[in-house]
């Protein structure tokens, strides 16, 4: 590389700006070596879902009936499933030069504590904490739920001892202010966003189906809008764009919106590892071509200031505002 490419993700520093996002592709550390070989600055460890955990603790609820081996065994799933976790990423730190970052799925707090402690001390250099729940209850208090994802994001940041990021949906109409609140509970980092199952139906055998699980690069408009006026309006957190990053113009247009990195998920599954380099290729040629010697001298430069903030937050289609007609 011609220029420096030097970026961070919740005050880690990472030689470029790409970060593999959590995904099958981090699952094992032969892949995480390729990922590393290919030039990714930073992985994200697959995620630990307490769901899943759950999900195969209620399967044997069908199966005991004695409350005390149900119990034995519940407990025995998810110790397993939490080393098996603990062991990659003990490896991936021997096998790896590059931040090696845990991830956790939560839905409510339960024991995430510990396992975040277990997780810092297996030796990650961050952990992202991936809330993301879909409230369908109209008995849901909006309120409440933010006090929640707070209490999380700030029990994580107190119990560990390394940087911890949160991923969060894109479906808060305070997400500003929530990204904020983050801040003070003690998060050095924000990732925007995570991406939820996608849904269909098949209306000849009047099913429910998966839709498409891969973005596309038209799904980094709301990771832009968000990234810059988060970068605006929360300085003190760095954000990490994700959703719809697919080539260098996408991780340019984060990084010129205020992102300290970006993460790529949808694209390895698209055209495999070597899409890193390419991508590194791009921005470097786009650097030099611009005459930026490093990141730093460009990224944010298209975040809003307070006066044009309504560039960013206007969601309200005006015909002059588009070249459609």
């Amino acid at each position: 590389m011609k220029n420096d490419l030097t970026c961070s993700y919740a005050g880690l520093k990472l030689k470029n700006p790409i970060v593999v996002a959590s995904c099958s592709h981090t699952h094992s550390v032969a892949s995480i070596k390729k990922l590393a070989e290919a030039g990714a600055a930073a992985v994200v460890i697959k995620s630990l879902f307490e769901e899943q955990m759950e999900e195969h603790s209620n399967m044997l609820s069908h199966e005991q009936e004695h409350t005390e081996a149900f119990d034995y065994l519940t407990q025995y799933i998810k110790s397993n499933e939490l080393n098996e976790h603990l062991e990659l990423i003990k490896a991936a730190k021997q096998a790896v030069n590059i931040p090696i970052i845990a991830s956790i799925n939560c839905y409510k707090a339960g024991n995430w504590v510990d396992f975040a402690k277990q997780l810092a001390n297996a030796g990650a250099d961050a952990l992202e904490v991936n809330i993301m729940r879909l409230e369908a209850s109209i008995n849901t208090d909006p309120t409440t739920l933010v006090r929640e994802y707070i209490s999380i994001a700030k029990d994580v940041a107190q119990a560990v001892n390394i940087p911890v990021s949160i991923k969060l949906p894109r479906d808060f109409s305070t997400l500003v202010a929530l990204v904020d609140k983050m801040h003070y509970a003690g998060a050095k980092g924000v990732t925007l966003f995570n991406r939820s199952y996608r849904m269909d139906i098949d209306i000849e055998n009047e099913t429910i189906v998966s839709g498409n699980v891969l973005t596309t690069p038209n799904d980094i408009a709301d990771t832009l809008r968000f990234t810059g006026i988060v970068a605006t309006k929360v300085p003190q957190i760095e954000v990490s764009a994700s959703t719809g990053i697919h080539t260098a113009t996408d991780a340019v247009k984060a990084l010129l919106a205020g992102a300290s990195s970006v993460q790529i998920c949808s694209t390895l599954y698209l055209h495999g590892a070597k899409v890193i380099g390419e991508i590194l290729d791009g921005i470097d040629e786009w650097m030099s071509r611009k005459q930026y010697r490093s990141v730093d001298e460009f990224r944010g430069k298209l975040k809003p200031s307070d006066e044009d903030l309504n560039l960013f937050s206007r969601v309200q289609f005006m015909k002059y505002f588009s070249n459609k007609e």
